[in-house]
This record gives C-alpha cells, structure tokens and sequence, in this order.
C-alpha cells in the first residue's frame, strides 16, 4: 500500500506503508491571501481523497491530517534518513541497548496552550498505542521478540521518559521515536470511559464530524475547518515550539488548504494554469510539462526510484467470514493458491512493455520487496530469483499443474473450470488503472480472463482489510528503505496489513478456518531475527533470506519503480525534494515569495 506517502513520511509509513498521498502545494492568487489588514501566506496541497479519520491511532488511510498536526520525538531528515531532535531535545541508550531515555524541551504546548509533559508520552504509549481495547496497527509495530512483549515506560521526572524493552531491538528507537504524541487531557477520559455497548468512548472520538478546532495537537499547524469533498484548512500554531537560527517562529507559511481533487488530470489543468506551484510528474505528463518548465518558471526534481514499490497480487486467505461464507471462492482459492499458477501470472506480464508505455521508460523493472534504494536491497546479481516475461514458459507451468486449454485457447483448471477473475484498483491513480489494464491484457495472452474493479482508497481498504472479498490486487506499498522492519505489518502473518492472506484482527468478527503456510512462518521468524539483530551485516543475510522467499513464492509480483518527479514552481523558496522525504518533509523552512 502507498501513502502513506503523505506529507511527512515517516508518520504515514507506521501506518500505511503501501499507502501515499499525491500531494502538491500552490500558492493562491493575491486576492486569496489578503486578509483585512495584511497578505498572508498561504499553501494550498492536493490529496485525491477524504481523510477517514482526525483519530490518528485509528486510522486507516494515507489520505489524513496528522502529519499538519502532530509530531513525534524524533524527526527523520528527508534526505539523510537520520533521526533528529523533535518534541525530545535529546536521547540516551545504555550500554547494553535495552533502555532509551527521551528529554523533552522546556515549555513544550500543545495547540490550546496547555503544557506538553512526560505524562503526554505516558498516556500516547500506555494508554493508547498499547491499549489491547484500541484496534490500532502501530501496537504491531511495538510488539519485540517471539514472545511478542511490548516495551515498558517509566516517568523519570516531567521532562525525561525511560523506555525499556525485553531484549536489544534494532527499530525501537525510530519507532518510538517518530510516533506521534497525543494530548493526555483531552484523550484521558475516552479511554477510561466506555459507551452502551461497553466500547471505550476513544473509538468514536475525533471522527470527521468534529469540529476541526476541537482536535488539539503539537505540530506546526492546526485544524481550523474541513468541508467533505472540498477541503482541509489549517492555520499555523502559534505555540509550536520550533524557531530559526534568528529566533523566528516557523513555519513560516501562515495558511495550508488540502484540496481534495480526485482526478489526475484536474490537478495537472490546474497546475499548467499557474495556479498550482507544485505538483507529483505522473509519467505520462513529464514530456509535457517538462517542455514549458521554463515558460511556468518551475523545476522539475528527479529524485531517483520511488520509495517502496509496486506490486499484483491474488488473495490467498482460505478461511471463512463468521457467516461461514469463504472470503474466496473455494475454485478460485485452488488456483491462487498453487505456487505454478502464481509463477505462470509473474512470467506472463510484460513490465519492459509497461515501463515503455506506462511509465515512458522513467522507471525501473522492481524484483524484491525491499526498494531497490535501500542498502538491505538484495539483488538479482547477487542471487536473488526474477521472473523476465515468457508468455511460453507461463502456459507450460499451467499444463504441468493440470490446467487445460480449450479449442478457443481459453484456459481450464483441471475440473473444466474457467479461469476467471477480478483485478482490483484504486480509481484515484491513472497509472495504476492502466498497469491493470496491461496486466489483464498480458494475462489474456495465457489464457486467463479478468475483470476490472476500479473503486476509491477508502473502499479498496475496506475490502482488502475487513471485508476481505477479493480476488486479484494491483498495489504498492513503501517502507524499508531505511528500516526494513517498515515492512512487517505487510510480510507478518499476524500483521495488521498482511492482506494477502489477512488473519484474525481485534475488534472484528471472527474468522474460520484461517490458514498460514510455512514460508509465512518462515518469513515471520526472519524478521524477529533482524529485529533483534543490530549488526547491519548479519541484518543484510536475514533480509536477504526473506526476499529470497517472496521471490520463490510470489506472494505478491513486483512490477515498475517509477522516477520520483516533482514540479515546484521557483516562488516556493528552501525545498530539499528527494525520494526519501518528499517536497514537504521540512515545511517548517518553506517560504513563498509573494513578489
């Protein structure tokens, strides 16, 4: 899943690490900014979809709020991935690395003036993102060792907070360090109460429906309205606690709107009309646009590869919903289930074709599970099994495992069955809709017929998540460039967001008959391997051994990384684009000059 890609990345992986906004910021017209007696600057950014939630623990789209408004310890630099002083002024680990200790800076507040003490940190681990009554994906994130332990906390004094866990865990510190902090006084009494159906009131807290100025945080702005379908406005918080080197307060943009537009090609009128000063270079538009770059008096920033990568998989979960009906078809099951059948649909699809025309050949063929960015990234030269398109090697695997092919060259399972299926997209990206449509042609070539399902984010994650009713999935999802254990909601088979097989998850109907192969046991035990491993080496041979899994067992099938593009028109002052952090990762530094 892509999102996260949100504003600020780090944020957005914890929770949805296949999931990205396409965002892009603008500046409006001199009469937009004026206000009675001044202008003010003022952002405008693009998301193609609602936010879902103003609860960050429970959300479940990339598509939010929180990056705006909320902050962690630590800060991770866009371009470096090195972690940096946020709300914590500083950190400790001891010397057998299984304590860290954060010191808060002095007078931190929240967004309604109220103070921001270790008792925030406190409540936001123990209260909330350990909380076994909140159904959030982050207590995954959290959970160390085998054994599943959670770490402990310890108030040391109102400015220092000791953490420990069970055992030395080589991701701790960027997780705890990342996660956002939640305001204990205006959170406490929801997760000590409960409603009429004994639910902690903390479920039902902080909907969309709220009032935006009620939802308090510590980030650089806060919410001051939000008009479903339209947009998201938020104003700076005049008690965020950042300053330059001159004792300025950032950031230095007063105003940022988040309108919500769905269509690509909206976003790109809107862009080549001057109103837009920036915006995401689909692939398909980089010609275009890159011929009035500077007739627009923008740059276009190349920062390499994507982060996180693009994939097609098929639903391998064999378990029944409460009901007792099968989340799939007891027929379809069968063949997605056989390794051949998932190996013939990887040899069968095209990717130099989909580069060439999809992508105009600015990407590249992706083969693991890891960006190919990253330096755990294990690659075919060293090993590592691919799959180059072979349409003829594809219908030879499908003979040998019993499936048939009639006189019309369509293809049978070996109980005269028709291979049919449905490929499930998100209607809010243009070229994950074509990659699908290339798939679906590629997979005609072999026999196979599929059906197309385009619907919006929100619903694609309800039903590869909940409801759990799909067939075949065109997808992304980021993380593991810098940490590779990003990944483990996805890969572990108990993980919040290991759709392709999803398990029993808290607060939801129970399953039957769920089923965990021995290659997810395998790949489970390699990431609590270099979970707890801290030598980078040894940590590179584990997650190498797991990508060599993927890669045998094609869980999921990787297609293209496209280049990371971003136009950015040269009035927006101190941008530090990469693929890493994005354009908006230090939005505290950006400036528009309104000249």
């Amino acid at each position: 899943m892509r999102s996260l890609l949100a504003v600020f990345r780090p944020l957005s992986l914890l929770v949805t690490l296949v999931l990205s906004c396409l965002l892009a910021f603008t500046g409006c017209s001199p009469s937009q900014l004026k206000t009675q007696t001044a202008q003010v600057s003022q952002l405008v950014l693009l998301i193609p979809s609602n936010p879902n939630s103003f609860n960050y623990p429970l959300n479940q789209s990339p598509y939010s709020v929180f990056p705006f408004i909320y902050e962690g310890l630590l800060q991770e630099n866009g371009i470096t991935a090195e972690l940096k002083p946020a709300l914590a002024e500083s950190w400790e680990i001891s010397e057998d690395k299984r304590r860290i200790t954060f010191t808060l800076r002095d007078n931190l507040k929240w967004s309604d003036g109220q103070p921001l003490t270790a008792d925030d940190v406190i409540f936001t681990f123990q209260e909330v993102y350990l909380n076994q009554k909140i159904p959030t994906p982050i207590r995954d994130f959290l959970r160390i060792g085998t054994k599943g332990t959670f770490p402990s906390l310890k108030k040391l004094d109102a400015l220092r907070v000791e953490f420990t866990v069970p055992e030395p865990f080589a991701p701790f510190l960027r997780y705890t360090g990342i996660l956002p902090i939640l305001p204990a006084h205006a959170l406490r009494e929801s997760v000590e109460t409960t409603d009429a159906k004994d639910n902690l009131k903390f479920l039902s807290i902080w909907g969309t429906d709220t009032n935006p100025t009620e939802i308090i945080g510590n980030g650089p702005y806060r919410m001051i309205d939000y008009i479903p379908s339209q947009r998201v406005v938020f104003r700076r918080n005049p008690y965020y606690w950042r300053q330059d080197n001159q004792g300025n307060p950032q950031p230095y943009i007063e105003r940022i709107v988040l309108q919500i537009i769905e269509s690509d090609d909206n976003q790109l009128l809107r862009f080549r009309s001057g109103e837009i000063d920036s915006i995401q270079v689909k692939n398909d538009a980089f010609a275009l646009l890159k011929r009035e770059e500077k007739r627009g008096q923008y740059t276009i920033y190349n920062g390499g590869p994507r982060n996180g990568v693009q994939f097609v998989g098929f639903n391998l979960n064999q378990a029944r919903n409460s009901q007792g009906k099968p989340f799939v078809e007891p027929i379809k099951s069968r063949w997605f289930n056989s390794l051949a059948f998932r190996q013939a649909v990887a040899y069968a699809i095209d990717r130099e074709r989909m580069n060439t025309n999809i992508y105009q050949g600015l990407g590249k063929l992706q083969h693991s599970p890891i960006g190919m960015q990253s330096p755990y990234y294990f690659s075919p030269e060293e090993g590592l099994k691919v799959y180059n398109y072979n349409p003829q090697k594809a219908k030879q695997l499908l003979l040998e495992a019993g499936f048939q092919y009639n006189s019309q060259g369509q293809l049978l399972d070996g109980d005269g069955n028709l291979v049919k299926f449905t490929i499930l997209v998100k209607s809010e990206e243009k070229s994950r809709i074509d990659t699908a449509v290339q798939i679906k042609e590629d997979l005609s070539k072999i026999g196979m017929q599929a059906d197309l399902q385009v619907l919006s984010f929100n619903v694609v994650i309800k039903k590869l998540l909940f409801s759990r009713d799909w067939d075949c999935y065109v997808g992304a999802f980021e993380g593991g460039e810098v940490e590779p254990h990003l990944l483990f909601l996805f890969w572990y088979s108990g993980g919040s967001f290991h759709q392709f097989n999803q398990g029993p998850q808290p607060k939801q109907a129970p399953i039957k008959g769920w089923k965990v192969s021995s290659w997810e046991r395998e790949i489970d035990r390699l990431f609590e391997a270099g979970a707890k491993e801290l030598d980078v080496n040894k940590r590179k041979e584990i997650y190498a051994q797991f990508q060599q899994i993927v890669a045998e067992q094609l869980p999921v099938f990787f297609l293209v990384n496209p280049l990371s593009l971003q136009a950015v028109r040269n009035r927006v002052e101190n941008v530090k684009f990469s693929a890493l952090g994005g354009s908006l990762w230090n939005l505290y530094e950006l400036k528009v000059n309104q000249n």
